[in-house]
Order: C-alpha cells, then sequence, then structure tokens
C-alpha cells in the first residue's frame, strides 16, 4: 500500500484542483461503447469468463496512468498517489437479490489476476461467507449491471465529499453489425479529473483491448 503525497504547488493540476476541491464539489462522469469482440472471442477459446477479463482490463487502464489512482486523505489533508490500485468488485447472489463485495488485488501478470479473481468470487458465493467491509484507499469500485444494456449510468455522491478513487460500471454487451459492444461508465472527482482524462481513460482500455 505504497503511495506518494502530492505537493499541491507542483501539481500539474492545481488550478482545477483548488476550483473545485475548494469550491463547487463536483463530480464527472461520461459513458462510453466498447467493442469488446476481440475479448469475446478470446474468452471463449480459452472458456474463461468474460467479465473476469473485463475487469482485469479496467483494473490495468486504472493503473495505467497516476490520474486515475489518486486519495484524498481528509484527515489528514493530504493528496496522495497511490503506486498501485486494486479493484472491488462484486458478487450477485441471486437468491437474495444482493451483491457480496470482494477485494481482489490486482497483478500486471493477466493469468495471475484471473486466478486470484475466479478464486475470490467463488470463496464469496460459499454459505456464510463474511464479507470484508473495512475501508481500503487503495482501491476503487468495478461493478458490472449483466441485466441491461444503457445509454447512461449515473452514480451521485454527497456534495463536500472529496472522493477521487475511480468508480466504474459496464452493463450488458449486445451485437451491432457484427461487432459486440459494452457500454461502460466511469465516474471520478472533477477537481483530479476532466473531459481529457476520462476520454483518455477509454482510448487506453480500447488499446488494452485491442492487445488483449
Amino acid at each position: 500500500m505504497s503511495y506518494k503525497v502530492a505537493d499541491i504547488d507542483k501539481y500539474y493540476r492545481k488550478n482545477v484542483y483548488h476550483r473545485f476541491a475548494d469550491g463547487p464539489k463536483c463530480s464527472i462522469s461520461m459513458t462510453y461503447k466498447v467493442d469488446i469482440s476481440n475479448v469475446i472471442l478470446k474468452c471463449k477459446s480459452k472458456g474463461e469468463k468474460v467479465n473476469i477479463a473485463l475487469l482485469y482490463l479496467i483494473s490495468k487502464t486504472v493503473n495505467s496512468r497516476d490520474d486515475y489512482k489518486m486519495y484524498y486523505d481528509f484527515k489528514k489533508n493530504e493528496l496522495r498517489c497511490y503506486d498501485v490500485f486494486n479493484p472491488t468488485h462484486y458478487v450477485f447472489d441471486s437468491k437474495t437479490e444482493t451483491c457480496v463485495m470482494v477485494h481482489s488485488p490486482y497483478s500486471p501478470d493477466y493469468h495471475s489476476f484471473y486466478k486470484r479473481v475466479a478464486d475470490d468470487i467463488e470463496m464469496a458465493k460459499k454459505p456464510g461467507y463474511v464479507e470484508d467491509s473495512k475501508e481500503y484507499p487503495d482501491y476503487f469500485d468495478a461493478s458490472a449491471l449483466p441485466w441491461v444494456s444503457y445509454e447512461s449510468f449515473d452514480l451521485e455522491l454527497p456534495d463536500g465529499y472529496l472522493y477521487f478513487n475511480p468508480i466504474i460500471n459496464w452493463g450488458r454487451f449486445y451485437e451491432d453489425n457484427g461487432k459486440t459492444m459494452l457500454p461502460i461508465t466511469i465516474r471520478m472527482n472533477h477537481a483530479i479529473a476532466d473531459g481529457y482524462l476520462l476520454s483518455k481513460f477509454f482510448l487506453t482500455l480500447e488499446s488494452f483491448i485491442k492487445d488483449f
């Protein structure tokens, strides 16, 4: 859980940071439809779960740039950039119609990551599983909504709450002109992100999907 503390006076987004951290608090979100045809084909050929592959690619994208790994410690008034951000994901129980929260460490090695996440999911499905509800500053939320596709998705946090960790959701994929498309949404705090950084997230994700 190593990190470096940002010097606000030297922070390249200093002016924007002060505008939205000290002034009106607001979030910024974007929904984009990504072509995941390559992921579908690779997973089918190997008998792997598409959602775990997507979680890996999303986690890899989050860890590709410091801007996506920022955390604000309000107790110390400290802006941090973590070396690694790990995914908090959710396992749905169709009987109770509720989700169980699971924390899985990120690994840049796909096979190691896949095995760990698959094991964590199976563990979360077992009766008597106790959810770890502790707060982890170096984790981001990643949640699938496999029941419907969507055009947009909005998630609001209380005004005045400087929560910088990305929150990422994706819906049900669908076929369009021979391609398999997936709606993905990222929400970030406007103090540390803007339209460019959200757009860059999707462009980077697309490049990782292409090379998957």
